[in-house]
């Protein structure tokens, strides 16, 4: 077993700089991490963990407990985590629009919403052409103001993280369009898509596919020419952020020790380094006071680590 693999084996209150769950691939890498800088468990207490989104503005990161059918919030001042809204409708994937309201994925009720500032809940897509939603599962705001969020089904495979159904859709990437709030089809064709972001210019696409990322390019507001980006050799893609370099930070599981946690690549695809969790990473985000805080939700627990970079 490597140093890397192995660095949550141990008690780590105490770390030796640099951090061995931070594993470097390609020399790139070691000018997006802090040496000094150690990944730490900042909660736990969940079932599965989800769908992060920071508010700078209240300093304070929301996430989603779907099993436990709960949104919590943790504070970066005091540390302290707290339950935002229950019931949460089991909500899964979280984001923020230009206007910095929450748009939420939720299995239970297969639709996606948007907080108003006063509190009130608004319905963005419950359903496309008579038919319901699968289970909405994570969602991202291009540039042009559009949602486009992935539908695979997870949510109804069973009791857990929603009520078990029967599909009535296949599995689709939809957007919303910003001005007649339309949801259309986007893109067809991609088993199971999962998370989704948008390199900083807006001008690409990545969508994932279990073990395989896809890369489109966004032409005229619509994504074409898809292709495969990279892809796993064990294990599964879930949720991904960009970074302000375009370097794409994927949540990477069930893959065991090694696998588990955050791969980066660079917008070529190349693999620049690793992030190792002690436990199936589901989503990443970026936030703190200069957007070089990534935050990491892993099956029961949330992680963060400083990075020598900044989120979009």
């Amino acid at each position: 077993m490597s140093l890397h693999a192995d660095a949550w084996n141990n008690d780590r209150t105490i770390v030796r700089f640099p951090d061995p769950a931070v594993e470097i691939v390609d020399p790139r890498f070691a000018e997006l991490v802090i040496w000094q800088e150690v990944v730490e468990r900042l909660w736990t207490g969940g079932r599965w963990t989800e769908g992060p989104v920071w508010f700078g503005d209240g300093r304070y990161l929301l996430f989603s407990d779907i099993p436990n059918n709960r949104m919590l919030r943790w504070d970066e001042v005091t540390g302290n985590t707290h339950e935002f809204r229950v019931p949460a409708n089991n909500s899964n994937g979280n984001t923020r629009d230009f206007l910095g309201r929450l748009v939420t994925c939720e299995h239970l009720t297969r639709r996606v919403t948007r907080t108003e500032h006063d509190g009130t809940i608004s319905v963005l897509m419950d359903a496309f052409e008579g038919k319901r939603l699968n289970a909405p599962n994570d969602v991202v705001v291009h540039t042009d103001g559009a949602i486009w969020f992935t539908d695979p089904g997870w949510g109804i495979t069973n009791d857990y993280e929603g009520d078990a159904a029967v599909p009535e859709l296949p599995q689709y990437v939809f957007r919303i369009d910003p001005v007649t709030g339309r949801g259309d089809i986007a893109i067809a064709g991609i088993e199971r898509p999962n998370g989704l972001c948008f390199a900083p210019d807006g001008k690409r696409l990545y969508v994932v596919s279990l073990t395989n990322m896809l890369v489109y390019d966004m032409v005229d507001g619509r994504a074409v020419n898809g292709r495969e980006h990279v892809r796993l050799e064990r294990g599964n893609y879930d949720g991904m952020r960009c970074d302000v370099d375009g370097n794409i930070w994927a949540a990477t599981g069930n893959g065991g020790v090694g696998v588990d946690g955050v791969h980066c690549y660079a917008p070529d695809g190349t693999l620049l380094g690793k992030i190792h969790l002690p436990e199936v990473c589901a989503n990443v985000c970026f936030g703190g006071v200069k957007r070089n805080r990534l935050f990491m939700t892993a099956s029961r627990s949330v992680y963060s680590v400083y990075l020598n970079t900044r989120g979009i």
